[in-house]
């Protein structure tokens, strides 16, 4: 059980659980990280007293240091103060809350001083996974998922010694704000519908991966690389109501699932108690209460990204690096109305045909893919 946790990205939506979870657990806090948000970063610092604060936009950390010089909390800024607050010394658990690339250097240093690493960036697995998996290895580092779905299958996975008892891994989908719809309504859609999700309140970035569908993409290679399973192994069905966050089947035709509330910090509590549990003050998942639970396949004609980010899995080396990287710059572009719902995976696509793909890469390949990608994006947009 973790005791002591830095947290990367403490002012998003999952930092802002996780410290929520913290309190509760009676966790101390080693180290906050956010991007610019000096205003909230200070009271968070003041409440829970970590001995490191950092803003990775340094303008808004010069802010923070103004702010906080009545304590002794040290205050740093720029990314690359990101991997001082993943490796403290007192933390044992390193929460990666950020969103994108970012995580990707700080969750390898962390990994390197064996932390538990309690993965809420799947970017990182996304875009390194056999890196990554194998630094954990070597170094003999825990990943724990805080993803709600792969948190469920990393739960049904307990007291299965080996895998090749694995049938399957179905990842749950809630298909987003834009499920039933046809193509040509689907492209209409704005910037405010997209963030519009039916069931979980997250940062506008991973909204708008839900509503393209890409969220669950993205999801699929990151439990490839997790649990180490073949594309063909891990399966993706709709269900709208958020409850069943994920099922494991086995060979033998058993199934098991893992039910809760569409609360976050159901997954956050877990990843920070594993291997064991610790009573929870909020309500229960109430069976007798529960709407009709369904199921269906998703729709890859009108939603594409899904089936380019199997593609890209299907692929490997630096594809995922690509699709990612390309996701990354198209949505930033949506969010700031630049190009229209449709145009993110047209512009993916366009990049992951521009880009070439390299096998067996370096870390430094990889992020080079990246940002060949973004500059696809950006040139075609």
């Amino acid at each position: 059980m973790s005791k002591t946790i830095s947290i990367l990205g403490a002012t998003g939506s999952i930092g802002r659980q996780t410290l929520d979870v913290a309190e509760q657990l009676g966790l101390r806090v080693a180290a906050l990280t956010a991007n610019s948000n000096a205003e909230r970063l200070e009271a968070q610092a003041r409440k829970f007293r970590p001995r490191l604060a950092v803003l990775t936009d340094e303008a808004a950390a010069k802010d923070l240091a103004v702010r906080l010089a009545d304590t002794d909390i040290r205050v740093l800024g720029g990314p690359e103060a990101l991997l001082e607050a993943a490796v403290c010394p007192e933390a044992d658990t390193v929460v990666t809350a950020v969103v994108g690339m970012v995580g990707l250097k700080p969750t390898l240093a962390a990994i390197r001083e064996k932390k538990r690493i309690a993965l809420a960036n799947k970017e990182t697995l996304v875009c390194a996974g056999q890196l990554v998996m194998d630094a954990a290895d070597t170094y003999g580092a825990e990943i724990v998922p805080v993803d709600s779905e792969h948190s469920a299958i990393f739960q049904c996975l307990q007291g299965c010694a080996d895998r090749r008892e694995i049938k399957r891994l179905i990842l749950t989908c809630s298909g987003g704000p834009f499920y039933g719809m046809m193509a040509e309504e689907v492209g209409k859609m704005t910037r405010a519908d997209a963030l519009c999700h039916p069931n979980w309140t997250m940062g506008p970035k991973i909204t708008v991966d839900c509503a393209t569908l890409m969220n669950k993409g993205l999801e699929v290679i990151e439990a490839m690389r997790l649990y180490r399973l073949p594309l063909e192994q891990v399966s993706v069905v709709i269900h709208r109501q958020s409850i069943v966050h994920s099922l494991v089947e086995y060979r033998d035709g058993a199934v098991l699932a893992q039910l809760g509330t569409p609360d976050m910090r159901l997954p956050i509590r877990y990843a920070m108690t594993w291997p064991h549990r610790a009573d929870n003050p909020a309500e229960p998942l109430d069976l007798l209460a529960c709407p009709p639970l369904t199921f269906a396949q998703p729709d890859r004609d009108v939603f594409p990204c899904l089936r380019l980010a199997e593609e890209a899995a299907e692929e490997g080396g630096t594809a995922c690096a690509i699709l990612n990287g390309a996701n990354e710059e198209a949505v930033g572009l949506f969010l700031a109305e630049k190009i229209g719902f449709s145009d993110i995976p047209r512009l993916v696509e366009a990049a992951r045909a521009a880009v070439a793909v390299q096998q067996d890469p370096s870390l430094e390949d990889i992020l080079a893919a990246d940002q060949a990608a973004r500059q696809a994006v950006l040139a075609r947009a």
